[in-house]
């Protein structure tokens, strides 16, 4: 198996505000600004009286982008870190992970005192092609080893595809 079998599946955007209300409204608006797509609300899975988080409340939103909305996504978020990502960023499935300190760093927004500065998660899922087999709900089977993706491709791939330096 080579890198160009290698595709995005799906990148997933999060954007932990740790509170429901004014905060979180105004997260998913910038969310849904920069990707272009309406978020989903996170709940919190468990109470957490240090930060008063309680079980249940919504604490952030996130958007799953696929196809041609993932590649452009990921050039711009790659753009924003100097295409620079570091080996403990990668997990040993061949996902990538890494973080955004600011959304003013992506074009089109600046900085508003009414809004504050918020964070992100940018989480990049790498599959090969018939990974389905795995998932379908008819005649699902288990992945091959040949078939997965694993840290040293998911490497190569964001070399190859992205000239990303690790």
């Amino acid at each position: 198996m080579t890198v160009e079998d290698i595709y995005i599946d799906k990148v997933v955007v999060h954007m932990g505000v740790g509170e429901s209300g004014e905060r979180l409204v105004k997260a998913e608006e910038i969310v849904q600004h920069i990707t272009g797509q309406k978020p989903v609300r996170t709940i919190a899975k468990r109470t957490q009286p240090a930060f008063g988080i309680r079980k249940g409340a919504p604490i952030g939103c996130k958007v799953t982008l696929r196809r041609e909305r993932a590649e452009t996504f990921v050039q711009t978020a790659l753009d924003i870190i100097d295409r620079r990502l570091a080996l403990s960023q990668f997990d040993k499935t061949g996902n990538v992970s890494f973080g955004i300190e600011e959304h003013t760093d992506f074009p089109g927004l600046s900085y508003d005192p009414m809004i504050g500065i918020y964070g992100m998660d940018v989480n990049i899922v790498l599959e090969r092609k018939g990974a389905r087999i795995a998932r379908r709900v008819a005649n699902r089977s288990k992945l091959p080893a040949r078939q997965k993706v694993d840290r040293d491709d998911a490497i190569a791939f964001m070399q190859e595809r992205y000239l990303v330096e690790v």
